[in-house]
């Protein structure tokens, strides 16, 4: 990636500038409006200008590196730079059904779908989060969820991220936890902003889903990187002879959750790694291959146990850092509760 540097650093320098003239308007609502809509604009222009630079600079460089080695690793870049971009808005939809022992009858086949990491930012506009919504809606769920995350480093996006997790729907509601860049940024207006929209924010708290003259505890604990994190007050007033699923945005809650006995635990943080570096690494042994293709001691994504507690890791839908996804596309979990 050395190689793009020399005119990544002029665009990026030209798009500071421009940010940081924005940012000296006065904060009222029409000039906020004005800078979410130019920031937001620059995840097309950063897309368009990764495939461009990488077409145009590589050869300029040609004569530093020997012809075999320019041609193979100018394909196999674009090959990559072209698959991530792309793979950044596949979303897929995980079906997964979840077994507890102790749902009540009347929640069997209850189906939760589970949104994370919306990451509203340049590279994550709001008409890609609507679109999102309505997948959701489609699945028909009698319950949605959201593990953190919708925002990535600035305000600015707050109202138009609130307004399209607005266009959520599920019989029983929509629910949320808080997650660390939340906070980062502001965790008051973020929680003020979905509240506003219908979706009750869970913060270290716990509510009764009933249904049928039955119900199941769902619980929400705060961030724990920025330790505002309390399972005792989450979990407070339910009793372990209930079914309990926990919302925690940072899955490393898990080993509190399972010695609390919670029955599922539903996370997101980890974008799933993002960029999946295992389907990167030589096929040769190497040392870089053999470091790439180290296993993981985080669980990263997907379905897991420990003791009796099960949780699902979400793979969120935006990105942060780079704009970039491979071998981990974004997702919208649809979990279906059964029983035994």
């Amino acid at each position: 990636m050395d190689l793009l540097a020399p005119s990544f650093s002029r665009y990026n320098l030209g798009c500071l500038k421009t940010l940081n003239m924005l940012f000296l308007f006065p904060n009222n609502s029409g000039r906020n409006e004005m800078k979410r809509k130019v920031i937001a604009d620059l995840n097309t222009r950063v897309k368009h200008r990764i495939i461009s630079r990488s077409n145009k600079q590589i050869p300029r460089y040609s004569a530093q590196y020997p012809q075999a080695l320019q041609q193979e690793g100018r394909k196999k870049l674009l090959n990559f730079l072209r698959a991530a971009l792309l793979e950044t808005s596949q979303v897929q939809i995980t079906h997964l059904p979840i077994k507890i022992a102790k749902l009540p009858d009347a929640f069997h086949r209850f189906k939760i779908v589970q949104i994370s990491d919306v990451h509203h930012s340049s590279f994550v506009n709001e008409s890609e989060i609507v679109a999102a919504a309505k997948h959701a809606n489609a699945l028909q769920p009698d319950l949605i969820v959201l593990t953190g995350d919708y925002i990535s480093h600035s305000v600015d996006f707050i109202p138009g991220c609130a307004r399209a997790l607005g266009h959520l729907k599920a019989k029983h509601g929509v629910f949320a936890v808080l997650g660390n860049h939340d906070h980062w940024t502001d965790g008051v207006q973020m929680k003020n902003a979905l509240e506003a929209e219908g979706i009750r924010v869970l913060c270290n708290e716990n509510v009764r889903v009933e249904k049928n003259g039955s119900y199941i505890r769902l619980a929400g604990v705060d961030d724990m990187l920025v330790k505002l994190d309390d399972m005792g007050a989450a979990l407070a007033g339910t009793s372990r002879d209930e079914a309990r699923i926990l919302l925690a945005h940072n899955p490393a809650l898990i080993r509190e959750a399972s010695r609390a006995g919670i029955d599922l635990m539903l996370s997101g943080h980890t974008h799933g790694g993002q960029i999946n570096w295992k389907l990167l690494a030589p096929q040769k042994d190497t040392r870089l291959s053999r470091w790439l293709q180290r296993p993981s001691r985080k669980l990263m994504r997907g379905h897991a146990i420990l003791g009796n507690t099960q949780i699902y890791v979400n793979r969120g839908l935006g990105t942060v850092v780079v704009p970039l996804r491979y071998g981990c596309t974004p997702e919208i979990t649809l979990i279906e509760l059964q029983n035994n």
